[in-house]
């Protein structure tokens, strides 16, 4: 068989047949559906073009089964009315774990009257080794200051009930202090770190704290009759490190009461989460939603509670896992051949039936005159 009878049978097979030059007719209609076609076309492409270098994130549910690890609590609170002299954040859990008066990686930063840093109060320490006062144990057997001895007392489970009758308190000045710090406010910023166990809390509350017959208690007796406004904002709290997407619930919360003596009381549910990038770094993080509560105490009439601001957490069982991941090129491609095969169907309809329409719309003009 030649090669032109090839030729021949192959064009039997030709999809796309053509018409003489001669038989096409070009339109003003026609080439503004073309030019309208070809910008949707664009957009269309562009829209496409975003969607395909767009990192798309999954999620998927698992059952977590990681125990005996550290979370991190990050935090910036501010107390606008409670001077940081008085001031102790305690943490516990349902395992038994206690930090009492934390001040390892939380800083406190003393605020005055109008929200802004003022200096920090300073404490001379003695050279000699000064009197507990009958607290003093193996870790402690020197007080040089009035906060050794109220750390002293809080390990012996003891309240400090006066103050003014301890030598180091007296020499630093500690009732003057608290007098010039009454109308000063504390901003806490830093981290916690606890253990990932079922549920735990952790607290913001005036007074040295220590255990009583295994209660926990704040020693309120050295403040008098003084009161305590817990008025707050949360700048910052979140459950582990920050990653793409996340929203904390109580990032700029802010609580405010005019009425002393009040326990503010936030539910927080944690679910654990890890994100994974696109380069395959892992970010192993927390999720949280949050309910709350506000009550008084009367303290003057023995009622049950403490004046501060409680966080109560819970860990989910379940764990949420992110991955990032670019869409594939045969998934960008095949959306563009859409694009442009499906505007080019429907530009094709409405010129077929633009031209017809105006055709018959002539021929009936012509009939009429």
């Amino acid at each position: 068989m030649s090669s032109k009878s090839v030729l021949t049978s192959l064009r039997r097979y030709d999809a796309f047949p053509k018409t003489l030059e001669d038989f096409r007719i070009r339109t003003f209609g026609g080439a503004t559906i073309t030019i309208v076609s070809a910008v949707i076309m664009l957009l269309l492409f562009v829209s496409e073009m975003n969607y395909y270098l767009s990192v798309e994130v999954t999620s998927e549910l698992f059952v977590d089964t990681s125990r005996g690890e550290k979370i991190k609590i990050y935090m910036n609170v501010t107390f606008p009315k409670m001077a940081c002299a008085i001031l102790s954040v305690d943490t516990m859990d349902v395992a038994g774990m206690q930090q009492l008066d934390i001040k390892q990686n939380l800083m406190k930063r003393r605020i005055d009257e109008n929200g802004k840093p003022t200096g920090d109060a300073v404490q001379k320490n003695k050279t000699k080794c000064g009197s507990c006062y009958g607290a003093e144990n193996a870790e402690m057997k020197c007080c040089n200051s009035c906060e050794d001895v109220r750390e002293a007392y809080r390990k012996k489970g003891w309240a400090l009930t006066s103050p003014e009758g301890i030598e180091q308190c007296q020499e630093e000045g500690w009732a003057q202090m608290l007098k010039e710090q009454e109308k000063e406010g504390c901003n806490v910023f830093g981290y916690l770190e606890v253990n990932k166990v079922v549920a735990g809390n952790f607290h913001f509350a005036p007074g040295k704290s220590f255990q009583q017959h295994r209660v926990h208690v704040h020693d309120l007796q050295s403040f008098g009759s003084r009161k305590f406004n817990t008025s707050h904002t949360i700048h910052k709290l979140s459950f582990g490190e920050e990653f793409p997407g996340i929203i904390n619930p109580l990032d700029g919360h802010r609580m405010s009461s005019d009425q002393d003596s009040a326990m503010y009381q936030y539910f927080i549910k944690v679910v654990p989460t890890v994100y994974k990038k696109l380069k395959g770094e892992e970010v192993k993080s927390n999720q949280y939603s949050v309910t709350k509560h506000l009550k008084y105490i009367k303290l003057s009439m023995g009622e049950q509670g403490l004046p501060g601001v409680f966080i109560s957490y819970e860990l989910s069982p379940m764990i949420i896992r992110y991955a990032e991941r670019r869409k594939s090129f045969a998934h960008f491609l095949t959306g563009v051949c859409a694009i442009i095969g499906g505007v080019f169907t429907v530009a094709s309809l409405i010129d077929a039936m633009v031209y017809h329409s105006a055709k018959m719309l002539k021929i009936e003009l012509g009939k009429a005159s």
